[in-house]
């Protein structure tokens, strides 16, 4: 199984995290994983690489400096957020697909069907997490055709062949140039505006779960959804926006998997049984 992080140095605990509850419950017999940067050290690897197994495969791809020079970056988004973008292009030709993972994601059951999913003539599948409403708002500023869903990128298979066949850099930096006065989220606006309409649009509840997506859910009559239902069905809880599990004002109802996980992490790191 093909993995893609895009990471600096501060996100490698995130990574070693995210990457061990993959390793618990993603249910590949190996992984060849992916991590495209721009400040990645050699000892960087050979850290990251101590929790893999020996069936597993990091390899660091570092993207060209200046690739995303001008696009709109802050301290909450900085300039790795554009480079899954541009992923076709930077990963060997020899790769068919790819799963794409934010490090503030858990996995807590097989990835396996959505990776062996059928792309159906799609150039990626990813999750919606706006209603009807807000993406209309959304189509009307970000120039989107009617009927687009606004998509999250936190969570992303890439039909890479596809893809580049497309897929131009400079189509990228126009966009972002033309409406960067408009971007909220720089990268899933610009991944919706491009390419939204070539996307087969997931069940979120499974594979991009978050804390507002459960309470919404948990109180919808007709879905009533609970911890174990999350527990036993969801395959990726994102920990969107924030606080984060791991900082102290963190109060969403998801938490419970995070802490679950670092524990289990931590009991394995000390030789124990959770």
């Amino acid at each position: 199984m093909n993995l893609l992080f895009s990471i600096n140095q501060k996100f490698i605990p995130l990574w070693q995290q995210c990457m061990a509850t993959i390793l618990r419950h993603g249910g590949a017999d190996r992984y060849d994983i992916y991590v495209l940067h721009s400040d990645l050290t050699g000892a960087d690897a050979m850290q990251m690489r101590q929790i893999l197994r020996p069936a597993d495969r990091c390899t660091l791809v570092q993207v060209p400096d200046g690739l995303f020079e001008g696009f709109p970056e802050s301290s909450r988004y900085p300039l790795q957020i554009y480079y899954r973008l541009a992923a076709p292009l930077l990963l060997p030709d020899s790769l068919g697909r790819v799963l794409y993972l934010d490090v503030d994601t858990v996995v807590l059951n097989s990835l396996e069907p959505l990776y062996t999913s059928d792309f159906a003539g799609s150039a990626f599948m990813a999750c919606s997490h706006t209603t009807r409403f807000l993406d209309r708002i959304n189509q009307v500023r970000l120039g989107l055709d009617e009927g687009v869903r606004y998509l999250n990128s936190g969570v992303l298979m890439l039909n890479l062949a596809e893809l580049r066949r497309t897929l131009r850099l400079e189509d990228i930096r126009a966009y972002a140039e033309r409406y960067k006065k408009r971007l909220i989220l720089p990268d899933q606006d610009i991944l919706t505006a491009l390419f939204g309409d070539r996307a087969l649009v997931l069940d979120s509840r499974i594979y991009n779960m978050t804390d507002r997506l459960y309470i919404r859910c948990s109180a919808t009559p007709s879905e009533k959804l609970s911890l174990d239902w999350v527990r036993r069905n969801t395959v990726v809880i994102h920990y969107l926006g924030k606080p984060k599990p791991w900082q102290k004002s963190y109060i969403g109802p998801l938490g419970v998997f995070y802490q679950e996980e670092l524990a289990q992490s931590m009991a394995e790191q000390n030789g124990e049984e959770a």
